[in-house]
């Protein structure tokens, strides 16, 4: 392999650096380099952040070794890691690699990885996607390439508040019990010497005051939702997500998650959607057991949107545990804004949202009077009040629902 550290021509264009010089540094509209010797060179970013790094050749390409962040590695340092790896260079080896393992311990976002993966096994699939994806948007831009050690409080509370910036208080409280977690993590491995994200959550903006999620809840204006949808020019698998949504009145996660294992007799007499327990929301030692997995008996409605579904994929279909209603790409649920976003292109922004179906349900089949509002509760997944009886009668209850959802449906289709 072919290796070597920069070439004369381009060692006799450089100008050391000196300590005041590297300090004196400031942004500039477009990013910048302050070189020192044989490679090596202060970046300088347009936000200001400041890191040593190296040119050499590699096969006879030209390559950047990252040596890591001023303050933390002083020149000197810099200057002592770059003759290290130009040893390595001439003893035919790539010093990226050897970097790699001494830094990656330290950057926030290749331990943020790793805990999410070591989480995983007690998330679900949806759960898991959206964790990753809050990080990767919001967190590893600001962060990611940071030393744990350098994450202060003060550089992860500006990081939260532009989350905060765009509206997204809640997000920014989530994703602040995110970053926590990782430097959990992180201190058990011996990584991490103390926690800053645990004392910036006063400092952040209280959460909006609670509110009621807006709901349609008259028949006429559910039925004229549902006719504006299927109207749109949009993925039909995120029609038929809303659809089915709005036909068994289920929290959106469990929709975005259902997966073609989780649905019984769908050809025969009495079809049924069996929602995990780990899926719903529950105490976390209920999830761990099957007898509390929810049962959703399917209308004729609801059949049909699975039918449309399972005739989308086709031959796609390789196993059961596939999503029923996936993504844009075809592997990863529906995003969690999805559905909504449908709803505020038919014109029902600020009028109804995914969760609102369950209020929908709710109010209209009580209004009517015919079934009995315990009978509702639990059609919602909602803890029964006689749990004594509820032990018992669940063959005899699961007719009852199939009666309500069926009811349910010819009202709203």
């Amino acid at each position: 392999m072919n290796v070597r550290a920069m070439p004369a021509p381009y060692l006799s264009e450089v100008k050391m650096l000196t300590n005041a010089a590297v300090k004196a540094a400031r942004p500039k509209p477009a990013a910048y380099r302050l070189t020192d010797e044989r490679g090596l060179h202060l970046f300088v970013t347009k936000l200001g952040t400041k890191s040593f790094r190296m040119r050499f050749r590699l096969a006879g390409k030209e390559q950047l070794l990252t040596i890591g962040q001023w303050p933390e590695v002083t020149l000197d340092q810099a200057r002592e890691r770059a003759e290290l790896a130009r040893e390595q260079l001439a003893r035919g080896e790539d010093p990226r690699e050897v970097a790699a393992d001494q830094a990656q311990v330290r950057a926030f976002e290749y331990v943020a990885r790793l805990w999410h993966k070591h989480m995983l096994p007690r998330w679900t699939a949806v759960h898991a996607g959206d964790v990753l994806d809050s990080l990767e948007r919001d967190v590893f831009p600001a962060i990611g390439a940071m030393p744990l050690a350098a994450i202060t409080p003060p550089v992860l509370l500006n990081a939260l508040r532009s989350v905060e910036g765009r509206g997204r208080r809640e997000t920014a409280r989530r994703v602040r019990q995110r970053i926590s977690a990782v430097f959990c993590y992180a201190m058990g491995e011996g990584w991490a010497e103390s926690d800053p994200a645990a004392i910036v959550g006063r400092a952040l903006m209280p959460p909006k005051p609670a509110r009621h999620q807006p709901a349609l809840l008259e028949v006429d204006q559910v039925c004229e939702l549902l006719a504006a949808v299927d109207q749109l020019g949009a993925a039909p698998s995120f029609k038929l997500a809303s659809r089915f949504l709005a036909l068994t009145a289920m929290r959106l996660a469990a929709v975005r998650g259902a997966c073609w294992s989780e649905i019984l007799d769908l050809d025969g007499p009495a079809p049924v959607w069996r929602v995990p327990a780990v899926r719903m929301k529950q105490a976390a030692a209920k999830k761990l057991d099957p007898k509390n997995d929810h049962l959703v008996p399917l209308s004729p409605a609801a059949v049909e949107v699975l039918r449309q579904a399972r005739g989308l994929a086709g031959d796609h279909i390789r196993d059961a545990a596939q999503l029923i209603f996936p993504g844009r790409t075809g592997s990863a649920p529906i995003g969690e804004a999805a559905i909504g976003a449908l709803y505020g292109r038919a014109g029902f922004s600020g009028r109804h949202v995914p969760h609102g179906w369950r209020a929908a349900f709710s109010t209209i089949m009580n209004r009517g009077g015919r079934f009995d509002g315990e009978l509702i509760e639990r059609a919602l997944a909602h803890a029964p009040k006689n749990k004594v009886k509820a032990a018992y009668d669940r063959g005899e209850y699961l007719d009852q629902l199939r009666e309500l959802f069926d009811a349910w449906a010819v009202l709203i289709t």
